[in-house]
């Protein structure tokens, strides 16, 4: 038999609203991407630590251990995000190399965009120090190429095979290969240190490429 209620029973509290956890999350998350950037370029990769990381970020280092195993992943998914943000950013835009009609000033335009990149000081060290520990760490290089070369490198592959379809480019070319042309030597150049990083210099390599590249 069901007990019936009082008629002074106390009338049940509403529920309370709780934060969104997931947001409050990402809000973490973010404030962590931006503290490992911010010390890497200050202090350089062997003196930030995850400790340093969860102070600036305003968070305990246990919250950083949950969801990353080192440094290195924050500053891999870091870069990530970043990128996740460009294209949210872009809309509706095509995230392609542009096609104006001319693969040259295209590739050109790219690549200086790229060389601007590289020179950020935000970003210069986080991007040497992620390179430098892929070197060492295979699965974390794996994952670097992964996340954040290859989809670049696949739309310069996408590019030149287009080209391809128009007869500008030898159809009998690997465009995987072909754009190592003036990518890889771009980058060798920037990891070593072997010369200056400079619009001219991608220009340059482009001319190179796109001349062996041209129907014969």
């Amino acid at each position: 038999m069901a007990v019936q209620k009082s008629a002074h029973a106390p009338t049940p509290a509403p529920d309370r609203q709780h934060p969104d956890a997931t947001r409050r999350s990402q809000r973490s998350r973010r404030a962590i991407y931006s503290a490992a950037l911010e010390l890497v370029a200050e202090v350089g990769y062997p003196r930030t630590t995850i400790e340093g990381i969860a102070t600036r970020a305003g968070v305990g280092k246990q919250t950083i251990y949950r969801w990353w195993s080192s440094k290195a992943d924050v500053l891999l998914e870091a870069f990530l995000d970043l990128g996740e943000q460009a294209v949210q950013t872009a809309g509706e835009q095509d995230p392609g190399i542009p096609d104006t009609g001319d693969l040259a000033a295209d590739l050109k335009s790219v690549l200086r965009a790229t060389v601007d990149e590289l020179g950020d000081p935000k970003f210069e060290a986080p991007y040497r120090a992620l390179a430098a520990e892929g070197v060492v760490n295979e699965q974390l290089g794996r994952e670097v190429v992964t996340g954040l070369l290859e989809p670049s490198l696949q739309l310069f592959a996408d590019r030149l095979r287009a080209e391809q379809d128009t007869g500008a480019v030898r159809p009998e070319i690997d465009p995987r290969i072909a754009l190592e042309l003036f990518v890889s030597p771009l980058a060798q150049r920037w990891l070593q240190r072997t010369g200056p990083i400079s619009h001219e210099y991608t220009d340059t390599l482009v001319d190179y490429a796109l001349h062996g590249l041209a129907p014969r």
